[in-house]
């Protein structure tokens, strides 16, 4: 029995996303406008360049997620051998990953998401698909195992039921 999971974007989600995206954005650019002086006169320098800084970041991210809303393809697949996402940098960047380097699932809250985070065991034959950022951020040198996030917050199911499933398949 190979039974195959596809999970695909969620247009409602991924709408309600862009939106808060760009509210925030404005906010920024508010603020970006307020710290140049714009309204008072008088040039704010740190709040001009954090305000920036977090603003190109937005429009980076509300610009790929854009790019990417016309794309039909799964955003994780599940089976019996393995899995592979593409909810997060990290998890997109690892590709595929085989559960018998899966050491352990749990739901982790994170801002204002809840992801399932899986811990894989096998580090030396995941190292090399991902930069040196991206290893940093998966790596936990405490325990030497990687921990690699995947979101419901696209997909048409939520945190906990994506757990149950990424559960259920590890244990076949």
């Amino acid at each position: 029995m190979n039974e195959e999971i596809k999970l695909y974007r969620n247009a409602k989600k991924t709408r309600s996303l862009l939106l808060y995206a760009i509210s925030i954005s404005i906010l920024l650019a508010i603020a970006l406008l307020y710290g140049i002086g714009i309204f008072d006169g008088i040039f704010k320098i740190k709040l001009s360049i954090a305000s920036g800084a977090i603003l190109l970041i937005m429009l980076v991210l509300t610009f790929k997620m854009l790019a990417n809303v016309k794309d039909k393809s799964p955003l994780i697949q599940i089976d019996s051998n393995g899995f592979s996402g593409r909810t997060t940098p990290v998890a997109k960047a690892f590709g595929r990953i085989e559960w018998v380097d899966v050491t352990g699932l749990q739901l982790q809250k994170v801002g204002g998401d809840t992801l399932v985070v899986v811990t894989i065991d096998n580090t030396a034959k995941y190292d090399g698909r991902v930069s040196k950022f991206l290893w940093k951020m998966a790596y936990d040198e405490q325990t030497s195992k990687l921990n690699i996030m995947y979101s419901a917050s696209e997909i048409d199911v939520d945190a906990n039921r994506l757990y149950d499933l990424f559960v259920s398949h590890s244990k076949k």
